[in-house]
């Protein structure tokens, strides 16, 4: 179910790395590999009125894992985007859902 949403990064180019972070992911996470998604959103930034480059921004959204896994994620993700990638900066953030917020079909967990 982590939701592993990327802005400022070409679709291609995270698919060259997707297999390899998945593979890592699912061992921290302990859970299936169908459970993660990877979402590439085309985003414009706008600098003094004139287009930018978007800085790289990755947001994952989860159920909490605590604080070891959320960290052990953090590194594999952006490890993942700056080795791979080649990709000097970038910032990662969690959100997290609450299951009594959260719904499927009209149930929440």
């Amino acid at each position: 179910m982590p939701q592993i949403k990327v802005r400022g990064i070409n679709e291609n180019d995270i698919c060259k790395i997707s297999e390899n972070m998945i593979d890592k992911l699912v061992e921290a996470v302990k859970c299936p590999r169908d459970y993660f998604e990877i979402e590439c959103i085309k985003s414009v930034a706008i600098r003094d009125g004139k287009i930018a480059d978007v800085y790289p921004f990755v947001e994952v959204a989860w159920f909490d894992r605590g604080q070891e896994v959320q960290d052990t994620v953090a590194k594999i993700i952006t490890d993942s985007i700056r080795d791979g990638l080649k990709v000097e900066s970038m910032d990662l953030a969690f959100t997290v859902f609450e299951k009594e917020k959260y719904y499927e079909n009209g149930e929440h967990f």
